[in-house]
C-alpha cells in the first residue's frame, strides 16, 4: 500500500540573478562617477560632501554579490541599500555595506541613526586585490559577507525602518578617494509562505502551480515506513 501526503511548505520559484551596469544607475555629480570594460569607478582629489551613484530602481528583499577594490586602502566608501534621498543634500539615508579601514564588513546606518550597526572584526585586508561582499536583506533579517566570511547577522528591531529603497555606490569626503566597483549581480527575493500554510488543496492541479508560484513538495510513503 502506498499513501500519498502533500508538504505544507512551498518552494518559492527559483530566481535569476540580473547584472547592475552603469546604465542602471543615476549620476547625482557628473564627473566623479566613470564607467570601463565593466567596472565602474567613484574618484575625486577632494570633497565637502558624501556623493552616491543611486540605482533608477528600487529593491526590498534581494541578494546583492559584488566586487570592489579601495585603491591604496585610502578613504572610506560603502554599498548603500534599502534607502532614501535626504532633502536639499547629497546625502542619502539608509543601511551601508562599510568599505574602508576599521569599518570592513561593517552595517552602518547613514543619515539615519548614524552609527554602526553590527559589526564583526576582521583582519587587515590586500588594499591591492579584489575583495567580494555578498549584501542580503530578507523582511527584518540582513546579512553581510566580506570574501567569504560572514561579518554581520543582524535582525532589525525598531519600527519604522524602509524595507525598500535604492542601491548606491558612495564616494565619502575628504581627501582624495579612487574606488573601483565590478561584477554587480542581483537575485529579487519574494517573501516565503504565510507560516503553516496548507497546499493539500493544490494536488489536483499540480501542474497549474508550477510557474511563479514556486513548486510544492510530495512525499511518497510506503505503509511499513
Amino acid at each position: 500500500m502506498t499513501r500519498l501526503f502533500a508538504a505544507s511548505l512551498i518552494l518559492p520559484a527559483l530566481a535569476l540573478a540580473a547584472e547592475l551596469k552603469f546604465e542602471d544607475f543615476a549620476v547625482d555629480t557628473p564627473g566623479l562617477w566613470t564607467v570601463n570594460d565593466g567596472v565602474i569607478t567613484g574618484k575625486h582629489s577632494g570633497l565637502k560632501y558624501n556623493d552616491f551613484l543611486r540605482t533608477k530602481k528600487h529593491y526590498g528583499n534581494f541578494r546583492l554579490a559584488l566586487q570592489f577594490q579601495l585603491v591604496g586602502g585610502i578613504g572610506n566608501s560603502g554599498v548603500q541599500f534599502r534607502s532614501q534621498p535626504v532633502p536639499d543634500s547629497h546625502e542619502v539615508a539608509g543601511y551601508q555595506a562599510d568599505v574602508g579601514e576599521k569599518y570592513w564588513g561593517a552595517l552602518y546606518d547613514e543619515s539615519r541613526r548614524k552609527k554602526v550597526l553590527a559589526q564583526t572584526p576582521v583582519p587587515n585586508l590586500d588594499t591591492k586585490a579584489w575583495h567580494k561582499y555578498v549584501i542580503t536583506a530578507d523582511g527584518d533579517h540582513i546579512t553581510l559577507e566580506l570574501d567569504g566570511k560572514k561579518t554581520v547577522d543582524y535582525r532589525e528591531t525598531e519600527p519604522g525602518i524602509d524595507r525598500t529603497g535604492f542601491l548606491a555606490l558612495q564616494v565619502h569626503s575628504g581627501p582624495g578617494i579612487e574606488v573601483h566597483f565590478k561584477d554587480l549581480q542581483i537575485t529579487e527575493l519574494s517573501p516565503g509562505p504565510a507560516l503553516g500554510e496548507n497546499v493539500s488543496s493544490l494536488i489536483p492541479n499540480f501542474a497549474d502551480q508550477v510557474g511563479p508560484k514556486g513548486l510544492f513538495v510530495l512525499f511518497v510513503r510506503s505503509a511499513d515506513w
